[in-house]
């Protein structure tokens, strides 16, 4: 796991925060779960990382790429579980749709890890929206759009 706070720190480092997307300020970040949902490169991994950077403390928060090597040995449910009994209250996923069974595991997340705040983001709206388990209670979706012109 302490390859994954690496992982994080290093993007928390890179990620500029001198402007941010209009959904920003949108997002009701106190729910336990929500998705942020997107094309690729409309700035859904910069918002996670902005709002690590600017709300949270690395104490008890993690952020996450589905697509990390860690998870070809791990579960991101063993992961949550792992974190959370270690402290941990806010877990950032991205790109959940890449990770197989995703839904049930975020779902299983919600239900058995209260007061865990699990966030994700997901490139294919397709993938989201179909996935086995439903989330449609559990995690209100963020839709975000491409650039505007006067962004």
């Amino acid at each position: 796991m302490e390859r994954l706070y690496e992982y994080m720190n290093r993007q928390l480092k890179s990620v500029n925060d001198e402007f941010h997307r209009y959904m920003y300020d949108k997002i009701n970040w106190d729910n336990r779960m929500l998705g942020l949902v997107g094309p690729r490169g409309v700035g859904k991994t910069t918002l996670f990382l902005q709002h690590i950077k600017e709300h949270h403390s690395t104490d008890d928060t993690l952020y996450v790429s589905a697509e990390h090597m860690y998870f070809a040995n791990h579960s991101l449910y063993g992961l949550a579980e792992e974190f959370f009994k270690n402290g941990g209250k806010y877990l950032f996923i991205d790109e959940v749709h890449k990770y197989e069974g995703w839904s049930r595991e975020l779902k299983l997340m919600y239900d058995s890890l209260p007061g865990l705040h699990v966030y994700f983001t997901g490139s294919s709206v397709l993938d989201i929206e179909k996935g086995e388990a439903d989330l449609s209670r559990r995690a209100p979706k963020y839709l975000m759009q491409g650039m505007s012109f006067r962004e």
